[in-house]
């Protein structure tokens, strides 16, 4: 603490005033927390990453480091035993911090290592949220979402408990960091968190079903020595039955493993099909490009182009096609922009059988056989078998 300009007292230089109330809690405290940590992890080598302001990067010759801050939690890892001790024992000068060992859980999320993998699960915080919805013995389901019908407004009988729901609903949403499998169905009911009728309920602890039956899984990630960005992008074009808007869906690929996803609703209406699916090759390529930016900082660049796999043909002709059509001028900026990427090799806009088209689990229901093979391909499994010498 320090005395602020224009109360400085030359007399007491060392005071500093009595706060009345706790800087700890007040709406300025994130910032003066953050300036305070970041003032002084400048001064021992790290630089703050402008891809992601709470990542810091130490590079120092064959020395890195990643730090991760969130809140007063940090992620640190590094290329050598010492200089993990020599960063360890520097922030424990600076703060009162205590050393948890190696990654096992953070934030409500369960870190299982192996030699070669890493199987994050947070069957913890399901079954936390099976107790509030007094569904621990319910009977569980093969898949998140029921393929006969879309949820809508239509008439029926409000949700009698809403403060129940919304609490539900946002506790999903949680979930959908290392559950892609329900982001879809998750975006679904939280369109209706302002006024959920029985439908929405029902679906809502049809999830609660699916997640009970698959309490053991989670996202599991690789080593891969690939460092290729695909992507896959899917629309379900006028979707939503309320406002005919599209469901927008994509998921990236670094390697083998599944880095970023998202499903969501466009926020305008799309004139034909192969509108909407430019407009979601559009968001890939953007995400995609950020990605480049943050494993560019990361020292880690990337040789070869990110693939979009897009199963509308037109959508990959207009892609490359230099052309202008008069049904596209609303749309032109967007389709200059992935043509500039394309034109320098950035991006690579390819076609795929629907079949293979792994994002549509996030725009629409699936069949069972299908759902599974999908979340298979997003690495949604069981956790590794432990062997001899894993830790």
């Amino acid at each position: 603490m320090h005395q602020p300009p224009g109360f400085f007292d030359s007399r007491y230089p060392t005071h500093v005033y009595k706060l009345h109330k706790s800087l700890c809690g007040s709406k300025q405290s994130p910032c003066a927390w953050y300036q305070r940590f970041v003032s002084y992890i400048l001064t021992i080598g790290f630089v703050c990453n402008k891809s992601d302001s709470s990542l810091f990067i130490y590079n120092q010759g064959n020395d890195i480091a990643y730090l991760l801050l969130y809140v007063d939690d940090i992620v640190l890892t590094t290329t050598s035993s010492a200089l993990k001790a020599h960063l360890i024992t520097g922030l424990k000068q600076e703060f009162d911090m205590t050393d948890l060992g190696p990654l096992s859980y953070f934030w409500g999320i369960s870190v299982t290592c192996t030699n070669n993998t890493m199987f994050l699960s947070q069957r913890k915080y399901i079954e936390e949220i099976l107790t509030r919805a007094n569904m621990e013995a319910c009977k569980p389901v093969a898949t998140s979402v029921d393929t006969n019908s879309k949820l809508s407004l239509h008439n029926s009988e409000p949700v009698s408990d809403l403060s129940l729901y919304r609490s539900l609903a946002g506790a999903l949403q949680y979930l959908t960091f290392t559950g892609p499998d329900i982001a879809y169905v998750v975006q679904q009911i939280c369109l209706f968190m302002h006024a959920p009728k029985l439908p929405h309920l029902n679906a809502l602890k049809h999830i609660l079903r699916y997640l009970k039956g698959t309490l053991a899984h989670g996202l599991t990630l690789h080593c891969c020595p690939s460092t290729q960005l695909v992507s896959y992008t899917d629309v379900d074009w006028g979707g939503c039955p309320n406002t005919k808007c599209s469901i927008l869906g994509h998921c990236i690929f670094l390697g083998d493993n599944l880095i970023s996803w998202y499903a969501k609703r466009q926020a305008t209406l799309s004139r034909s099909s192969a509108e909407a699916e430019y407009c979601s090759v559009v968001n890939v390529v953007v995400e995609a490009c950020w990605l480049c930016n943050l494993l560019l900082e990361l020292h880690t660049p990337l040789q070869r182009a990110t693939i979009v796999y897009c199963d509308n043909i037109s959508t990959v002709y207009l892609s490359s096609n230099h052309v202008q059509r008069q049904r596209t001028k609303h749309i032109q900026m967007d389709i200059l922009f992935v043509r500039e990427k394309v034109a320098t090799g950035q991006i690579r806009v390819l076609h795929v059988p629907s079949a293979y088209q792994y994002a549509n689990i996030f725009t629409k229901g699936l069949p069972r056989q299908l759902f599974l093979d999908f979340r298979d391909s997003l690495s949604i499994r069981l956790p590794p078998a432990q062997t001899v010498g894993d830790s």
